[in-house]
């Protein structure tokens, strides 16, 4: 299961699980195909034997789960070198009377829950799942069971825009089981990560219990990994408690990390960990160097290639060079006659204030750095331009001006000079709820951000962010109304809040034509170029930077980390 949406909740004191009455089954051997694999009632079972056959026939590229196993060690040792026990909890929540009016009426703003009704919106759930590196639904599986009262999926909705951004999965145990208990679980849920809004997965796992208890079923199960401490503060906030009973599942490459130990990819950040795990999963022996770094080498067949992050030994320094200076890189793409904004280095306080004057908005920035760090957009005032000055002077070097060009924010993604990945990045924004300022909204957003990007994601409460705000008549202290989007970055760098949203499917043939020619023009296999457009889907833009390091992580569900690891060694593919 995974936990997703709300503000970090205060971890409860540890308390000793409750003895749980043992299921009941009228059927023998009961399972249920979920779509991601099957779900197995334990007690249903005529013997640890028959168990542990069924378990081994996991088809591949699926999760199949025993549930409340009683008695795992005689499992296990049918089949020591092919299951494991689970390293999770089991919580449960009790269904009374009430729950379905009360659970029901606390939604969350901005958001309709509902069943799933169409093939797009399994498609929407896997995108989800693949966010979240969750084995994706068998589409098939699950077109044949959305009527099925024993297996119901729900999504939650954007309402303003109508995007699919949560999903979860219960199951009715007395029409799926024959479980003479009455019980019901809770299975899969996830939110986007990149959504603004909150309480989206509270509001899935509400509607289950609305669900549930209107059934008459007795009480609400799910399992969670023990160290999973946000998601557990949000199960005991809606009335969880742990109880005895075990999960056994199949050692598998999916598995592996729950029962292979803790490993020195753990320490990784988010952008090298996806690609050692692409390498090991292949068979690629790995050496981590410098994990706070993020550098490693990869070896394979006599072939070694030092690495930091998507940055290999495969770009040159020439390469390098010209991505990193800012100015170069513009200068360089306009050669070969590519669009890119005007620019010049500052000058004397006239000479800025003339460029401003020409271009009526600008943008400052430093000439070397990443990550957004010291850069100011849509500047229009002499006194913003000072300051945006002072601010890029802060990272150190030269700073740029360059023109204002409105648009959104294209990130292409090239890998052996071949698009790979397109993604609209959007600035942060926080969505009100009529009682909350906004510098709570954006602590709140910014724990989500952080949990879902492993920590890469915040937003930054500074002058910038404070800018922002007082472009549009607000302050930290102001209270928005319910359902009020309020942008609280110009940039959309991720590590400043921003949110990717794939477009890869819909890249024009001049954009994509015009990534490709700015990687052979910089002699750089691997890069991530900046462009700001209308739109993903028309023929205009600017380019205004190229990262020879770019992040190959959330361009879900785009194989980035496949095609680098394809480029390193083209004959593990």
């Amino acid at each position: 299961m995974h936990d997703a949406g709300g503000a970090p909740v205060q971890q409860e004191p540890a308390v000793q699980p409750s003895p749980a009455p043992a299921p009941v089954s009228a059927r023998p051997n009961a399972m249920l195909d979920c779509g991601w694999g099957r779900l197995m009632f334990a007690p249903s079972f005529e013997s640890p034997a028959r168990l542990a056959a069924e378990l081994q026939q996991e088809a591949p590229g699926r999760r199949d789960i025993a549930l409340y196993v009683e008695a795992p060690q005689l499992l296990l040792a049918e089949a020591p070198q092919t299951l494991f026990l689970d390293p999770s909890l089991l919580f449960r929540r009790t269904l009374e009377d009430g729950d379905a009016a009360a659970a029901a009426a606390t939604g969350a703003a901005g958001v309709t829950i509902r069943r799933l009704t169409t093939r797009a919106d399994i498609a929407a759930i896997n995108r989800l799942y693949a966010a979240r590196h969750m084995v994706p639904l068998d589409p098939a599986t699950v077109w044949r069971q959305r009527d099925h009262d024993a297996v119901i999926y729900l999504i939650a909705e954007d309402e303003s825009t109508g995007d699919i951004i949560g999903s979860a999965m219960g199951v009715d145990h007395l029409l799926a089981f024959g479980d003479e208990r009455g019980g019901s679980s809770l299975w899969c849920l996830v939110v986007d990560p990149q959504t603004h809004l909150a309480g989206v997965g509270q509001a899935l796992v509400r509607e289950l219990i609305a669900l549930f208890a209107s059934r008459g079923r007795k009480h609400l199960d799910l399992s969670v990994l023990h160290d999973n401490q946000h998601a557990i503060g949000l199960y005991h906030k809606l009335g969880f408690v742990q109880v005895d009973g075990f999960v056994v599942k199949h050692k598998n490459a999916i598995n592996e990390p729950l029962f292979a130990g803790s490993s020195e990819c753990d320490n990784l950040n988010p952008y090298a960990a996806l690609i050692v795990k692409e390498a090991r999963r292949r068979g690629i022996g790995v050496e981590i160097i410098d994990a706070d770094a993020g550098i490693f080498s990869l070896r394979y067949g006599g072939r070694e290639i030092l690495c930091r992050e998507s940055l290999s030994e495969l770009t040159g320094a020439v390469a390098m060079t010209w991505c990193q200076d800012k100015a170069l890189t513009r200068k360089r793409l306009e050669q070969v006659g590519l669009k890119v904004p005007a620019q010049r280095q500052i000058g004397t306080d006239a000479e800025n204030l003339a460029f401003l004057a020409e271009h009526g908005s600008v943008v400052v920035k430093p000439a070397f750095g990443e990550q957004g760090r010291g850069i100011s957009v849509d500047v229009r005032t002499e006194d913003h331009l000072r300051s945006a000055i002072d601010t890029a002077h802060q990272e150190g070097g030269t700073v740029l001006l360059e023109s204002f060009c409105p648009g959104q924010d294209l990130r292409i993604v090239v890998i052996g000079y071949e698009v790979v990945a397109a993604a609209i990045r959007k600035p942060a924004e926080v969505v009100g709820d009529g009682q909350a300022d906004l510098k709570t909204l954006i602590e709140r957003h910014s724990a989500r951000r952080s949990a879902a990007t492993g920590g890469e994601s915040r937003i930054p409460l500074d002058a910038e962010t404070e800018r922002c705000l007082a472009a549009q008549g607000l302050t930290l202290q102001s209270v928005p109304a319910a359902g009020q989007r309020v942008p609280v970055r110009k940039t959309a760098n991720l590590h400043t809040g921003g949110t990717l949203h794939d477009v890869t499917g819909q890249l024009h043939p001049v954009l994509r034509e015009a990534a490709q020619t700015a990687a052979r023009a910089l002699r750089i296999p691997v890069v991530g170029l900046d462009f700001l457009v209308p739109a993903a889907d028309q023929p205009e833009y600017v380019i205004i930077e190229a990262n020879e390091r770019p992040g190959l992580a959330n361009h879900e569900p785009q194989p980035t980390a496949e095609r680098f690891v394809d480029l390193l060694f083209p004959f593990t593919s």
